[in-house]
């Protein structure tokens, strides 16, 4: 069993002082789950104003992440927009009490300029926690199943996002094909609100089970996700219905 508490909020723009300062206690107020998810960019909102908001790495958000982690024996994963070396990425940081790893986002949205700022990364981050193989994604990742294809047997993708109101229906059923197809534990975690350049966000935060069935979904309400999910229930459908067998070859470029 894996408890998992995702926080839905309106993130402030650009002022991660704030931001930090809304989320703490709302952490600490859930600090018994094992992995606590904050959205896609948490402490900016989704900005592709690099040079001003960029956090070198392991910054002030990630020291407070990890302070927070050993404190309260948790882990805490959402992204950032980081400077490494002379280039700028969206990271998701996964921070326990022992480690930090890393994800760059590989997809990068085009269409919001976020590629002609940040760079995109080319590896996928398998993190083993609790007898759990967990992988992120972020956000705009959603859109291409083969870069999520379950060909290293996970067991839980998460996907941090700020995620429009404008697309949330796909956003929705594009959580639910992502379960289906790859037999497991699907978690999305968006933001609510009106962001720096207007755009509005309705949340949906959700957790989708390996059949592909919403096991709880989050309104457009300031709020917390807290669920705690079955391996052994998922593996006994994959061991009858392991469609997983019948996986295509796929070769990237």
């Amino acid at each position: 069993m894996l408890s998992i508490t995702a926080i839905q909020f309106d993130i402030h723009w650009e002022d991660p002082v704030a931001n930090r300062n809304t989320l703490e206690p709302i952490i600490l107020k859930n600090s018994s789950s094992d992995i606590i998810i904050l959205p896609e960019m948490f402490i900016t909102g989704f900005s592709i104003n690099a040079a001003q908001v960029a956090e070198e790495v392991n910054g002030p958000t990630v020291s407070w992440m990890q302070k927070l982690s050993i404190e309260n024996d948790c882990v805490i994963c959402g992204s950032i927009s980081t400077k490494v070396e002379s280039k700028y990425v969206n990271r998701f940081y996964w921070v326990d009490k022992q480690d930090v790893k890393h994800y760059d986002k590989k997809h990068l949205f085009g269409y919001g300029k976020e590629s002609e700022v940040y760079s995109s990364g080319n590896e996928h981050l398998i993190v083993e926690y609790k007898g759990w193989k967990i992988m992120p994604l972020i956000c705009y990742d959603l859109r291409f199943p083969v870069w999520s294809r379950n060909t290293m047997d996970y067991d839980l993708l998460i996907y941090v996002a700020n995620w429009p109101d404008a697309r949330a229906s796909a956003w929705r059923q594009l959580l639910r094909a992502r379960a289906i197809e790859n037999l497991c534990y699907v978690c999305g975690v968006n933001r609510i609100g009106i962001d720096g350049v207007n755009l509005n966000y309705i949340g949906d935060t959700s957790i989708i089970d390996y059949t592909g069935a919403e096991v709880q979904i989050l309104k457009d309400e300031a709020s917390t996700l807290n669920v705690t999910i079955d391996k052994d229930e998922m593996l006994k459908f994959r061991s009858k219905f392991n469609f997983l067998n019948d996986r295509d070859e796929f070769l990237f470029a």
